[in-house]
């Protein structure tokens, strides 16, 4: 089962990219809907880095336990008619709580400078699940989807006024 995104969003590719990879601005994207904390001690990483398996605690208002979800981050970068998209993939698992009866969940974010508008960014967002519960999760899923859609534009603006520097701040602490 898929749930699709496809949205012109007000910040530039670059910014939009680094916010795919800020643990921070995942969880403000997701909050106050959905809370997102470190297992480990050491807490969230900086940045999601390719190949890093990260554990999360999602809880449902920052209060309900809502279960751990493995974190897999890869990238590609592919051509398209219009030129570079950058494809950030989180191909881990729920590892507990009501989404663990899936077994399988792709969530790939495509970030591309939107078509005669550089200023903009083409933000593509798709999520596959499959498992015996995903016709019966899908609309939890689509509806929390619409939430990010709406969070997505709602922040890019913001996105847009971190410099590389003030992103390298944020990361760091």
């Amino acid at each position: 089962m898929r749930i699709l995104l496809k949205l012109v969003i007000d910040c530039d590719a670059d910014a939009a990219w680094r916010a795919v990879h800020s643990p921070r601005a995942v969880a403000e994207l997701y909050g106050p809907l959905m809370g997102l904390e470190p297992v480990v001690p050491a807490g969230l990483p900086t940045a999601w880095e390719p190949g890093g398996d990260v554990p999360v605690q999602l809880s449902l208002g920052g209060i309900v336990p809502m279960g751990r979800q493995l974190i897999h981050v890869s990238e590609r970068v592919v051509d398209d008619a219009n030129g570079k998209v950058r494809i950030f993939r989180d191909s881990g698992i729920p590892l507990t709580g009501p989404l663990a009866s899936l077994s399988l969940w792709d969530h790939q974010m495509a970030i591309a400078p939107a078509p005669g508008d550089p200023t903009k960014t083409l933000w593509r967002d798709r999520l596959v699940i499959g498992g015996p519960t995903a016709f019966a999760l899908w609309p939890m899923l689509w509806t929390t989807w619409q939430w990010r859609a709406a969070r997505i534009r709602a922040m890019a603006p913001t996105w847009a006024h971190d410099t590389d520097a003030e992103a390298a701040a944020d990361l760091s602490g």
